[in-house]
């Protein structure tokens, strides 16, 4: 596995919000993290990330225990985030945004011509600032900035939020790219549907604590338990 969440238990000061997760990623693999508003899929991501504080358990990276390592430590191990609300540079061009975003790892950076081969429209807006773009061009350059730092964990929490179906598609298709190229993503997504469509596996947290585990396409099938878990 390349990473395995063991018995997190993770504060936000003292207040508890993770109470014993445990989850796995496989190289290559696609990992769905959904729940209802509140369930603390975010703090799971941030986590890893050493942005929320881990008081207990252990989380491994890649063979590697990254629990409580310095975030920037664990971006150049080869995890990427892409966060909910991208926090791209808003002044800059895309074309600066990728270029700064680029490390080396153990992993394969992608290069930013391949970038434009999943997202056709950022190379017309190469030399555009980012604060001019769209949301969906926003994302398209967050996810792009993501690939060039060369991961081999890419973390994507809510993709498609406020996106136009188009946008979402090409989104989901990345992700399958990314797939057939090796790299994990661990996605938490707001379409539980679409989710579990792209996805391998599947958790399902809920006040803290994972409540359900298995694979995606059985819970996209079992219409009955998809509604008591996610409420679709």
């Amino acid at each position: 596995m390349i990473l395995e969440v063991r018995d997190i238990r993770s504060f936000y000061g003292e207040t508890e919000v993770l109470f014993g997760v445990s989850l796995e990623v496989d190289a290559g693999e696609v990992v769905a993290l959904l729940g209802p508003n509140g369930a603390g899929k975010t703090s799971t991501l941030r986590s890893i990330l050493n942005l929320t504080e881990v008081k207990r358990g252990e989380i491994r990276f890649d063979g590697k225990n990254i629990t409580r390592a310095a975030t920037h430590t664990i971006a150049r191990a080869g995890i990427a985030w892409v966060p909910d609300d991208r926090r791209i540079f808003p002044t800059l061009t895309v074309e600066r945004n990728l270029s700064i975003a680029k490390k080396t790892t153990r992993f394969r950076a992608w290069s930013e011509r391949e970038c434009f081969e999943l997202f056709s429209a950022l190379e017309y807006l190469r030399q555009r600032e980012c604060e001019d773009l769209s949301g969906g061009e926003m994302q398209m350059v967050a996810i792009s900035r993501a690939l060039v730092g060369a991961p081999g964990l890419v973390l994507l929490d809510e993709p498609s939020q406020g996106l136009a179906p188009k946008i979402v598609h090409d989104v989901l298709r990345t992700i399958g790219r990314l797939k057939s190229e090796g790299v994990a993503v661990l996605l938490v997504e707001q379409n539980p549907l679409a989710a579990l469509s792209a996805a391998d596996r599947v958790y399902v947290m809920d006040k803290g604590r994972i409540v359900h585990h298995g694979a995606a396409r059985g819970l996209l099938e079992n219409s009955a338990m998809r509604t008591r878990l996610l409420g679709v």
